[in-house]
């Protein structure tokens, strides 16, 4: 891969997210969609069993959690009766239902056909709740009715993910990834001896993998397995089916709003943020180490990568997989630089560059109304945010959901170094050790999954805490948003004037730019000085 690759996928991606973005606007604000007609008719079984009405605040909140709390049981039943621990089986079951999917476990180990479809299931209804609760808020902020959970989750699925994650598992099956039900052959090698090689339906798998934002391989190198990522022309595809749902959000919020250039001036400055990104991880794991120079090698950081993607591609999906919050990964981070390792702890921190389905873009918007808030202190004006005043029951939430964010990564960080059950786990010491503990739960609270592999977690005590802060950080913030969005569109609407403060025009996006920026450094720039940037420095010193 080459920058002139690296121009056309971003290319590519900018070019698809605009068909996609008005699909998914049309089921914001309840639209027929393309094919309706033939979808309704898949839809109308499901419905039967749903009454589809509009819900109440408090009857979509409760819809939602329990619905998950359900497949959560589920799960976890399944996942023990096929001999998980208790502590596993609650982490994983966790970890998928709140799209997180961290694995403390090898992939290979998931080799029962009930765990595959369980979790293969989640991976679909963990996306599609996400996309539900975000379609809900983005009504409330443009003044449509909240809608049905069930409707929400049902056309999320079956017009969205399904026919989407269809047509990619086709194309990679095409490619070379295996389609099977069989979990395992035996095969005579070489050197006239047996070995168990695992299999499994990885065309279908990597597709919602992706696709959702789920992140959690068939296998345990992920997608720097050949059966999960064979080529280059595989990784592009995963990358893409990362980034267009999240991508397709930001333009699809504008479009529902009848303002498509709402979403292009929300896009730049997440656009950019990703870009920058890209850039620092880039020049760091070009620069490699001071060992490279010693012995008189090309400063590329190479390790942990694979040879057939290379550098570009390898960083590449470094960076998607963490702005995205999908967890997939084609390289092991833990042997990234100090420094290019920090930059997926911050797209995790941040957890607004685009983000995973829905929930990336419920941050957007929490960070756009207290940019908006903080523009109207400026000029001594009740600040405004799409016709409705933005007053102090949102502000209260939102500072809260930004306080949470940091206290359930740093306090468990915290605990876990000095206590013989947590740090037994670490297996680098000094400042790469406290990065890895980072590591773990930023990726438990961003819903992101992805790991510095070096660390022990496969303990009771890392399954509750990670499946607690995994937790915590998923339904704390999507029911709290939600109240933000139906306390919005409860609100007057107030005329725009020629003294409203505008959301569609590059001061904003500025604005909202160095918004997150600011209060992302302000929060974790501490804790990043003693984890990736103390080991850079002790490196480089």
């Amino acid at each position: 891969m080459n920058l002139t690759n690296l121009f056309l996928f971003l290319l590519a991606f900018i070019i698809l997210i605009v068909p996609t973005g008005k699909h998914i606007s049309k089921l914001i604000i309840h639209e027929k969609t393309i094919c309706d007609s033939f979808f309704s008719k898949i839809e109308k079984p499901i419905f039967l069993i749903t009454k589809i009405e509009n819900m109440s605040l408090k009857d979509y909140i409760l819809a939602f959690l329990g619905a998950n709390l359900f497949m959560f049981i589920l799960t976890y039943v399944i996942l023990a009766v096929e001999g998980s621990s208790p502590s596993l089986a609650f982490n994983t079951a966790v970890s998928f239902i709140t799209n997180t999917n961290l694995q403390h476990y090898s992939g290979e180990w998931l080799n029962g056909m009930g765990s595959r479809l369980a979790l293969i299931n989640l991976m679909f209804t963990s996306a599609a709740s996400g996309l539900a609760i975000c379609m809900a808020i983005a009504r409330g902020i443009l003044g449509y009715r909240l809608g049905n959970f069930f409707e929400d989750l049902t056309k999320s699925t079956t017009r969205v993910l399904l026919p989407i994650a269809l047509g990619v598992a086709i194309v990679l099956v095409i490619l070379g990834l295996p389609q099977t039900f069989e979990t395992q052959t035996v095969v005579k090698t070489l050197e006239d001896k047996y070995q168990v090689i695992a299999l499994g339906p990885a065309a279908a798998w990597e597709a919602i993998k992706h696709l959702g934002t789920n992140g959690g391989g068939l296998f345990s190198a992920n997608s720097s397995h050949p059966f999960e990522n064979v080529s280059l022309y595989t990784n592009y595809i995963e990358m893409m089916c990362m980034m267009i749902i999240p991508g397709a959000i930001v333009m699809g919020f504008g479009m529902a709003a009848k303002n498509k250039k709402q979403g292009w001036f929300i896009f730049i400055p997440i656009f950019l943020l990703f870009l920058l990104s890209l850039f620092v991880l880039y020049y760091f794991e070009k620069q490699g180490t001071p060992m490279f120079t010693q012995y008189g090698m090309k400063g590329i950081n190479m390790e942990g990568k694979e040879m057939r993607f290379g550098l570009l591609a390898s960083i590449l999906f470094t960076d998607v997989t963490t702005s995205f919050t999908t967890g997939s990964v084609n390289n092991m981070h833990d042997s990234l630089t100090p420094m290019g390792g920090l930059v997926p702890l911050w797209n995790m921190m941040l957890n607004c560059i685009f983000g995973g389905k829905g929930v990336g873009f419920m941050n957007i918007i929490m960070y756009m109304i207290l940019s908006v808030f903080l523009c109207g202190l400026m000029v001594g004006r009740t600040p405004e945010f799409f016709g409705k005043k933005i007053e102090a029951k949102e502000i209260q939430i939102i500072t809260f959901l930004i306080l949470v964010h940091p206290i359930i990564i740093l306090v468990p960080s915290a605990i876990s170094l000095v206590c013989e059950m947590g740090s037994s786990a670490i297996t680098n010491g000094g400042f790469h050790g406290v990065s890895q503990v980072l590591y773990e739960y930023t990726s438990s609270a961003a819903n992101n999954g992805s790991g510095f592999e070096g660390l022990g977690d496969g303990t009771t005590f890392w399954n509750i805490t990670t499946g607690i802060v995994m937790f915590l950080g998923r339904y704390i913030s999507m029911a709290l948003m939600v109240v933000v969005g139906y306390s919005m569109y409860k609100k007057q609407s107030v005329p725009i004037t020629s003294s409203t403060f505008k959301t569609d025009n590059l001061v904003f996006s500025f604005i909202l730019f160095f918004i997150i920026l600011i209060i992302g450094a302000l929060t974790f720039l501490p804790a990043l000085a003693l984890g990736p940037i103390a080991e850079h420095l002790s490196i480089w010193g």
